[in-house]
């Protein structure tokens, strides 16, 4: 029993010492040197190493051409030709070195240079410290691999990660681009690069601007948050999240996406966008809106999706699906359209109705057509069952026009000399300067000329076959003051440019707005690495 008692303080006492044993810190070993002395005058309590010294110190192998060994401390000297080594991932080589065994940190001055599988630093001091597996730097540095250059004043290398950190004025150059940055992370063996804070990246296509991004330097792919914008000749491609293939030349962006086009004087919007620069096109939907300034005014387009395609001068935009259009004096609806910058010409298809000042149009095909010399609008013309209708402008009842087709001039942006022709009708309130009833006009004719002054018809011109009369208001009943096919949608009339959005779209933007608001809210994350960056090594090992 009492032999027992005694064994287990035995047991805990040689159990400490172990473990004391095995955190103390490992001497550095002395593996070869042409020459060794002591010499206490020259460098006292140290042990000179001269020529092809070689020493070890946990995994760590360096060699030099002198060393001062100071075995008390486990601290050691290297001068010229110093290389430390640590496995096939890192190779250190400078003029002058020092390495402190017991806290395992190293420093190197003198042209030194870093070297691992992926990429070279050179600079002129590098520390590295093994604890953490940590390399930085001070002064300013040069980073060379396969595909870029980086310039930096400072940086720090995480040799595990294999990544490098810069908090300071950054530069990688590239063949084709340059990015600058003052936080930048860049993974060597990706070339994997994340920007966070205020960030350029400049090349011949265009010039991008970002406070939260990621870019493949090898891919040439590129994601981008945070007031991101591309910036093109003549192109500016904002999105509250941008991507980009530099080598197809495509972007895209979603959400609060605004595309500024300085040279035809327009925006685009939307949530989503796809713009293809080689192609000169872009596609834009979710909430998206065409403004285009014309005549010292705007003109706002929707539909579900939006195509621009063609370069200046022979640009197309296409509008799909529940169009609506908003200007100052003219607004419309009609399934899409289709409008050429070429021959100033806009094709309203499908189901087509035009506000002009009071006058409500519609037809089954409908044609606006511009001036691109004066840039203004010009003509209008509807074909087949065209109607015109507008309010009297005291009663209850409709002046009303109706025909085959019309053809009609604008002036200063208003209808003012319109032509119907063929099979036309007409139901008219005249009133005279006091805007009493004179009586109603009630015609039929092969063809009918309108000159219109104020938003009001001053003259009606009656050509061939002419049938009718001015009826006294009680001579005519109600059911003979409306011609066949008469439907006023004055309650469908786009009166602002926020009514060309239907309520739908309107509710998916309030929901945006608050998530982006959210999002602001959250204050500046950096981007969370991606999956790509850190099994790198392990996918290309598969392949």
């Amino acid at each position: 029993m009492k032999k027992s008692l005694f064994f287990l303080p035995y047991c805990l006492i040689l159990f400490v010492t172990n473990l004391v044993l095995a955190q103390a810190p490992k001497k550095i070993i002395v593996e070869n040197s042409d020459f060794a002395d002591v010499n206490q005058l020259e460098v006292p309590d140290a042990l000179l190493l001269i020529g092809n010294v070689r020493v070890n110190h946990d995994g760590v192998v360096m060699t030099c051409n002198k060393a001062y060994y100071f075995q008390k401390e486990n601290y050691i000297k290297a001068f010229g030709n110093v290389q430390m080594v640590q496995g096939d991932t890192l190779f250190l080589n400078s003029k002058y070195a020092e390495y402190n065994g017991n806290v395992k940190k190293a420093y190197a001055s003198g042209d030194a240079v870093m070297s691992s599988p992926d990429a070279t630093l050179v600079t002129e001091i590098i520390n590295f410290d093994r604890n953490v597996q940590e390399v930085f730097y001070d002064t300013p540095g040069t980073i060379t691999n396969k595909d870029n250059t980086l310039k930096s004043n400072a940086g720090r290398y995480f040799v595990n990660q294999k990544k490098f950190q810069f908090l300071t004025a950054v530069t990688i150059t590239n063949p084709t681009y340059v990015i600058k940055s003052n936080h930048l992370d860049y993974f060597s063996n990706s070339g994997h690069s994340y920007l966070f804070g205020p960030s350029t990246i400049t090349s011949k296509a265009n010039y991008i601007y970002t406070e939260k991004g990621f870019y493949d330097t090898k891919k040439n792919l590129a994601h981008f948050l945070n007031k991101s914008y591309i910036r093109y000749d003549d192109r500016v491609i904002k999105g509250d999240s941008l991507y980009y293939d530099r080598n197809q030349e495509f972007a895209s962006a979603t959400r609060n996406v605004k595309i500024t086009d300085s040279i035809n004087r327009g925006i685009v919007k939307g949530h989503y966008a796809e713009v293809y620069k080689k192609l000169d096109s872009m596609y834009v939907t979710k909430r998206a809106l065409a403004v285009n300034f014309v005549e010292n005014d705007s003109v706002y387009i929707h539909g579900k999706k939006l195509m621009v395609t063609g370069k200046e001068g022979n640009r197309i935009i296409r509008a799909f699906n529940n169009v609506r259009f908003f200007k100052t004096d003219m607004s419309g609806k009609c399934d899409s359209i289709h409008s050429s910058s070429k021959n100033a010409l806009t094709k309203m298809i499908g189901s087509p109705i035009l506000w002009n000042a009071e006058n409500q149009i519609t037809g089954d095909v409908m044609h606006l057509i511009g001036n691109n010399t004066t840039q203004k609008l010009d003509s209008l013309k509807v074909l087949e069952n065209t109607f015109i209708v507008s309010k009297d402008t005291i009663g209850t009842g409709y002046n009303q026009v109706k025909g085959q087709n019309l053809y009609g001039k604008f002036q200063d942006g208003k209808l003012h000399d319109v032509d119907i022709v063929k099979n036309a009708e007409v139901i008219y309130y005249m009133r005279n300067e006091a805007q009493e009833l004179i009586g109603i006009n009630k015609n039929v004719s092969s063809k009918i000329n309108l000159v219109l002054e104020k938003n009001e018809i001053e003259t009606i011109t009656f050509f061939q076959q002419v049938d009718g009369d001015i009826f006294p208001e009680k001579d005519l009943p109600e059911n003979a003051r409306k011609l066949r096919g008469l439907v006023w949608r004055g309650d469908e009339r786009i009166k602002s440019k926020d009514d060309i959005f239907p309520p739908e779209e309107n509710e998916d933007n309030d929901k945006i707005a608050k998530a982006t608001q959210s999002s602001k809210a959250k204050g500046d994350i950096p981007m969370k690495i991606r999956k790509e960056t850190l099994n790198y090594d392990k996918k290309k090992g598969k392949k």
